[in-house]
Parts: C-alpha cells; structure tokens; sequence
C-alpha cells in the first residue's frame, strides 16, 4: 500500500516530503551542511593531519549523535507500552540474543567480534540510506520497476564504492572501530566499483532531471541521494583522515533518524488524542518533545560511554572521571555495551517496515 501524491491549494501535485519542506532539508541536506562546514573548517586549521580528532568532536559526533541516537529507538519501542506489547517475544528476545551470541564471539576473539561488529554497522549504515529513498519513493507513489532498480542502484553504489575503495587501500589512517576491522581487497575492485557508481549515478541523474521536466519531481529524495554521495566519497574517497571521516559519517546517519523518531513520537501522540494532524498543531508540543527525545538519548548516551571509558577504552578521563580495572569482568562486560548498539541495527530491519507496521504506514504514507 502506498499513499498517493497529495495536491496543493492551486490543484498541483505537491512535492513528497517525507515530514514537511523545512523539517526535510534541516535533516537531509542540514546535516550535511554541517559536516562538510565543520569539515572545511577542520581542514583550515590542520586537523585532519592529525591521527586522533580533537576532544570536542567526539563529543559533538559520536557521544552526542551516534552513540545518541541508538537510543531513540527506545522511543520507537521500549518506551511505548502498547508498541511493546505488540511483538514482546521479539522486543525482549533481540537483545538477549545479541548479547548471548555476542560473547560467544568475544571469547573466541577480540578482533573477531570488532570485525563483526564493523560489518553490521555498515550494513545498517548502508541500508538506512537506502530506506529514506524507499520512504520517499512511496511518497510519491513512484511504481516503476526501472525507476525502483536505478534508484536502488545509485543509493547503494553512493555507499558500496567508498566502502570497497576503502576495503582497497588498507591501511588508511582510521577506522571502522577499531584497527585491522576491515578485511583487504585487491585494487581492481575498487575500479570495478567506480565504473559501477559512474554508471548508477550518472542513470539516476538522468532519471531525476526527467522527472524534473515533466513536473513530478521527488526533491527530497534527490537530496538523500546527493548528500549521501558527497559525503561518503568526501570523508572515505577523497579524504584519509579520522576527523574527516567522523564529521562526514555520523551527522547524516544520526541526525536524520532523531528526526524520524521524534516525527513518529508527535504522530503516535496525535492518535493516542484521536487526532487527524499529522503532528501536534503547537510549537510547544514539538519542542517538548523534542527536548525529551534529546535529554533522554543523551543522558544515556552518557551513562553507556562512562562504562566503555572508565573499564574498557580509559578514554576522555576529563569527561568520565578516573579509570576502573575491569579486567576479570570484560568477558561479559563489552558483550553487554555492545547490546544496545546491535539491538538498534537488527530492529530497525523490523520497526520501520510499513507492511507490518501500520502505525508507521499510517504515520509515513499520511
């Protein structure tokens, strides 16, 4: 099921926006402004020679947006009731397998288990970019086979080249997680891949200027496309730099899904009240949430990081305080850390499918 295009007050097609023309552009082609701002900005002032990012971009980029986010899924699921008691089995039983075949894997190999956690973040990371365009194709009630397969194919070839050139040039001066998390390619697969991106995007240009042409463009889609391509490239490709690739990778993944979840926090109000808006009428209620939505993933956010710092990692002391000696306990502990952030990479193949969630359906196709 998919929702059809809806009309302007003058009887033209509006454009398919996913929340509204500013909430998209703040989250989509906003983030990326901002990456690649604070990336220039970085380049200006020497920091990407410099093998570790500076403090406040690990705070900034990772504890207060992707460490952060993980936890918004909490606002999808653990924190609604009525959600939780949807799929319990599902909900309850996700984490405890993860953390159960999580240690399985750390007590055979430390690097084992950062290997596989790497790879399933690019997976989730690859695969939320191609879900925005899926969203957004559903939007505009866009059906065509062709048109599904190019878009499929310059979403994810926007991803995949980076990752095999980066797969190609081993060692780089970063990481996924950790050193040597990455498994090397043989050089030629990284000019297969570029040949292959040229070719995806080059089609999707096409398509879209069409699209363009006739009056049915999807804006917003164009925009998830572009900024996704400038950034991977721009942070992988074109830069070898840890900031680089820090400030370029972690806005445009976690910025946009805070978004998705706060939008679906005001629609799931909207119906508890029997409203029909898509989202609550005051700014109020959409700051309120907001500043929920915010203070609670970072607050959490916080709390898991203080562990990872003070027992595994003793990192960032100025923020965390003074080491702890864990060493008998981080067999099981890390496998715990670790819970949240793989609980959020396989639930989101479940809780944002529009054929077996009709709230999201409802919400998304409004």
């Amino acid at each position: 099921m998919t929702a059809a295009p809806s009309t302007s007050r003058t009887g033209a097609p509006a454009w398919p926006w996913l929340f509204s023309p500013a909430i998209d552009l703040i989250a989509f082609l906003g983030s990326c402004a901002i990456s690649l701002l604070v990336l220039a900005w970085g380049a200006r002032h020497g920091l990407l020679e410099q093998s570790e990012p500076p403090e406040w971009t690990w705070v900034a980029m990772i504890l207060l947006v992707d460490v952060a986010h993980v936890y918004a899924t909490g606002f999808r699921v653990y924190f609604d009731r009525q959600e939780l008691s949807r799929r319990p089995l599902l909900y309850a039983g996700v984490p405890v397998a993860c953390f159960v075949l999580s240690m399985a894997v750390y007590s055979e190999s430390e690097l084992q288990f950062w290997r596989l956690m790497a790879y399933l973040a690019v997976f989730h990371f690859v695969r939320q970019q191609y879900g925005w365009v899926v969203l957004y194709r559903a939007r505009a009630n866009e059906t065509s086979a062709w048109g599904k397969r190019i878009d499929a194919a310059a979403i994810y070839l926007a991803t995949i080249y980076p990752l095999v050139h980066w797969h190609a040039s081993l060692p780089r001066r970063f990481s996924w997680f950790v050193p040597n998390d990455f498994y090397a390619l043989p050089p030629w697969t990284a000019r297969v891949a570029l040949t292959l991106y040229v070719v995806a995007l080059t089609a999707y240009a096409v398509k879209s200027a069409r699209a363009w042409a006739v009056g049915r463009p999807n804006p917003g889609k164009d925009v998830v496309l572009i900024t996704t391509a400038v950034c991977w490239y721009v942070g992988i490709v074109a830069c070898n730099s840890d900031f680089a690739f820090t400030v370029t990778n972690v806005v445009i993944h976690g910025v946009p899904y805070m978004v998705l979840v706060w939008w679906y926090m005001l629609r799931r109000g909207a119906q508890r009240e029997g409203e029909a808006t898509p989202a609550p009428a005051t700014t109020g209620g959409r700051w309120k949430a907001a500043v929920l939505l915010i203070s609670t993933v970072w607050l959490l956010a916080y709390c898991e990081e203080l562990v990872w710092n003070r027992a595994i990692w003793h990192e960032h002391r100025w923020l965390f305080g003074s080491d702890v000696d864990a060493e008998g306990w981080q067999l099981a502990l890390v496998p715990l850390l670790a819970v949240p952030q793989l609980t959020h990479y396989v639930l989101d193949g479940f809780i944002w499918k529009r054929s077996s969630n009709p709230d999201v359906r409802e919400i998304v196709e409004r």
